[in-house]
């Protein structure tokens, strides 16, 4: 296959086996059968090899197997498999949870807060709406009431016109955008914790809750119905460990009850009680933060009490600290309150894929293969081999830690959540790890075991019962997260899905609508009269300030410097010149004519030569 599956073909086996399921009724997320699908290749009995070309009969092949698995209802693999799927895209720690509801606040009040900063009012009736907008604005951030409650409205206006009068509109209105919206956030906290001490007063606050007094009652409630559940789903795991140990030992009996299945349920109930153990550590923490809470505020409004008393009239900067004190405190509550639906809802439908097990093994069926089999609990197996240890001297190449002799032996990272990393490759079950046994340190990671025979066992070949806990792994997918597998096989998460390291948990990439919008003029308007965009007009400015008429341009070469750079002079090149007058005028001069006579001879033997001058008079010229 190429070593795995290309995007291509993964996301076109995805589309098919999510549409055939659809077909028959079934509407699973992406995420969930993606999942499946690499689980299905993954699994050895499927002979998909990762080494082969995946070719289309061996598509078809796969999509029916992921298909018939998912629509399988009586198995608790499936079961397990979607409990994690909806854990991993539904939880959130405290911190995420918190920063997730602030930007949704921030979300829902952008328009009216919009709507606030960008107005710019000139007139009165302006003014007017404008505050009737930041009443409602300090309404909606503060939690407490409905715009549509008069009652409410009016508590408001009345805390708000106390510490900002209408008459200051005109201040607030010339501020920059980021301050009026630090501002808007400051009016709310005043008018919360203004509120809530009227409210302590009996002079208002009749729509605000007692969320203390809720909180107090609410969070006991939650807790003892997680530890119901909790000591539920771990009765059910102590019975299906007990009989899978009578199994092996004595098959025919059990003949009746699959093996299998059985094995699918613990894995189903053992991944249940890991998530009830998360959600029940955050209750916990609710309730401690709760009782910080009540403690600091029943503090906060003894000293405003103090500080107020019967004054008529008292200074601002005494007097406001504490009232953005008290609604910060309030605010703890209102998160504490959010945390607590949140716990509540992930504990409510985590029971959904808890169902499976009444169906395949009803109480009637437990209590009579149950006869004669002796069930221990976690906290039993624990205690009995309390006073087994495992000898250090029994072994040369093994570095084994105990409690007493190694520093923050508590905050050690156990591999496989703890269980027993023999009894999972070789018997199929997760019993508990004891560590006062002793945890096995190979290859920078700790094992623990459930007795000192599998540790002596283990420690012989560890990497061998490591491999052979992956092997079982891919032949049971849930495995994977129940055991914290996932940097075995890193290959397992789909494509469309964004891993946390902090988790190593599978979610889709979050996606969301959003948009940006800046103001038009932050600044006061600015204009530089000098200014010239005219790169002509900035050259003929650039040429008066160099003034060149009166400048030379001068250059020298010295020995040291000359082959090191190109020299050059600048000077005016010269110009033709001319001079013209305010006429022509010419002279002229008459050509001379002379002629020789006699140069033929004559007559006479003697030859006379005369010369005869012809040239005109200069005056006939």
């Amino acid at each position: 296959m190429s070593g795995e599956l290309t995007q291509s073909v993964l996301k076109r086996i995805i589309r098919q086996v999510g549409l055939e399921c659809a077909a028959q009724g079934q509407s699973l997320s992406e995420t969930l059968v993606a999942f499946m699908v690499k689980a299905v290749v993954l699994d050895p009995r499927n002979d998909f090899r990762m080494d082969r070309t995946l070719t289309e009969n061996n598509m078809q092949d796969l999509i029916q197997l992921c298909v018939t698995r998912l629509l399988d209802t009586t198995n608790p693999s499936l079961s397990t498999i979607k409990m994690q799927v909806y854990f991993d895209m539904n939880y959130a720690s405290r911190d995420e949870l918190l920063s997730e509801q602030d930007r949704v606040l921030e979300g829902k009040l952008a328009p009216a807060v919009r709507a606030i900063t960008e107005s710019g009012p000139h007139t009165q009736e302006e003014m007017e709406n404008v505050y009737q907008k930041i009443v409602a604005c300090v309404l909606l951030r503060s939690g407490l009431g409905s715009p549509t409650d008069i009652e409410a409205v009016r508590e408001v206006t009345a805390a708000l016109q106390s510490i900002f009068p209408q008459t200051e509109m005109i201040t607030f209105i010339s501020l920059s955008k980021k301050d009026k919206e630090q501002q808007l956030k400051d009016l709310a906290m005043l008018v919360t914790g203004i509120r809530l001490y009227n409210k302590q007063c009996q002079k208002g606050g009749s729509s605000i809750d007692d969320l203390p007094g809720v909180l107090s009652e609410a969070i006991p409630s939650a807790t003892r119905t997680l530890d119901e559940r909790l000591r539920s789903c771990q009765l059910l795991a102590h019975r299906y460990t007990a009989l899978l140990e009578a199994m092996q030992q004595d098959p025919q009996r059990f003949s009746q009850l699959r093996f299998l299945k059985l094995k699918e349920a613990l894995f189903n109930v053992r991944q249940y009680e890991a998530f009830l153990r998360i959600l029940q550590s955050n209750a916990v923490t609710s309730a401690q933060e709760v009782e910080s809470l009540d403690v600091q505020f029943e503090a906060a409004m003894m000293l405003l009490k103090n500080t107020v008393q019967d004054k008529t009239s008292i200074e601002s900067r005494e007097v406001f600290p504490l009232f953005m004190e008290l609604s910060k405190l309030w605010t703890g509550f209102q998160d504490e309150m959010l945390l607590l639906s949140f716990l509540t809802n992930m504990a409510d439908n985590l029971q959904q894929f808890l169902e499976i097990q009444s169906q395949l093994f009803p109480e009637e069926m437990l209590t009579s293969f149950l006869e004669g089999v002796t069930v221990k609990s976690d906290e039993e197996r624990m205690k009995e081999t309390m006073e087994t240890r495992v000898n250090v001297s029994d072994f040369t190449n093994q570095e084994w830690l105990f409690p007493e002799t190694t520093d923050n032996f508590d905050q050690l990272l156990i591999q496989y959540h703890g269980f027993c990393a023999h009894s999972i490759g070789v018997k199929g079950i997760t019993l508990p790890g004891n560590p006062a046994i002793g945890v096995l340190k190979h290859k920078e990671k700790y094992y623990v075991f459930s007795s000192k025979e599998d540790a002596y066992i283990f420690a012989e070949d560890p990497d061998k019962f490591i491999q052979l806990n992956i092997e079982k792994a891919k032949k049971y997918a849930e495995l994977i997260q129940l055991l914290e597998l996932h940097h075995q096989f890193e290959y397992l998460v789909p494509h469309t899905q964004a891993r946390k390291a902090s988790k190593g948990s599978m979610k889709l990439p979050l996606k969301r609508e959003s948009g940006t919008q800046t103001d038009t003029h932050i600044l006061p308007p600015t204009i530089v009269t000098s200014y010239e965009w005219n790169e002509w007009e900035l050259r003929r400015k650039a040429i008066k300030l160099a003034n060149l008429r009166r400048m030379l341009t001068h250059s020298m070469q010295t020995d040291l410097s000359h082959m090191r750079r190109e020299n050059c002079t600048q000077v005016y090149l010269p110009k033709d010149a001319g001079t013209q007058t305010k006429r022509d005028n010419s002279s002229n001069v008459p050509k001379p004519q002379i002629f020789l006579k006699g140069l033929r001879g004559g007559s006479s033997p003697t030859t006379h030569m005369v010369a005869v001058d012809l040239t005109r008079p200069l005056e006939e010229t």
